[in-house]
């Protein structure tokens, strides 16, 4: 019953978040407005597939939703015998570009905000499997650089840092997650 309330809450402020960003919106349509991206770095190393969709209100803001599928936690392994996560994110966030009109490409920052579904089992003493809950809601920041090329392909690093509101994963894990990645996307 506790899933429900974050899931609330989390759909609540980035409703409130949309509709301002959106209710500010200038005039002039901004040309590509969207961009489908995948953090390639993370489906490499840890097999985690990260898509994501950004939706530019302006050259300065937008706002993005990813869905990390086969996730985990932070960059803990599930390569050792009797481990397995098992889970799935939702991330949504405020982009904020510190660009130009005349150069697209710059650093950026975001604060986020992530749910996780899912479990994660190993294999305890005397054989018998521990599971641990993975549901949880998560508050962030992330930066990072992207590089824009013919307004088209937009690639660039990035880091997040976020603190989780599990008390059970905080047991297993450590409350506050690191991600990092490198995004390769392309705008239209």
């Amino acid at each position: 019953m506790r899933k429900l309330p974050h899931f609330l809450i989390f759909s609540i402020f980035f409703g409130f978040l949309g509709a301002s960003a959106y209710a500010q919106r200038p005039m002039d349509p901004i040309s590509p407005a969207n961009e489908v991206k995948i953090n390639i770095v993370n489906t490499i190393v840890i097999g985690s597939l990260e898509l994501g969709y950004e939706r530019l209100l302006d050259q300065n803001q937008a706002i993005a939703v990813e869905v990390m599928f086969m996730d985990r936690f932070s960059y803990v392994s599930d390569s050792g015998e009797g481990q397995d996560f098992k889970a799935t994110s939702l991330m949504l966030s405020y982009n904020y570009y510190f660009v130009t009109a005349t150069d697209p490409s710059g650093f950026y920052v975001h604060p986020f905000m992530k749910y996780r579904g899912g479990t994660f089992s190993e294999v305890g003493e005397n054989n018998t499997v521990q599971e641990t809950d993975l549901n949880s809601f998560m508050i962030g920041f992330g930066a990072g650089y992207k590089w824009v090329h013919n307004e088209k392909f937009a690639l660039g690093p990035y880091v997040n840092i976020a603190r989780g509101f599990n008390e059970e994963v905080s047991d297993r894990f450590d409350p506050v997650e690191f991600n990092a990645g490198f995004s390769i996307g392309f705008r239209f």
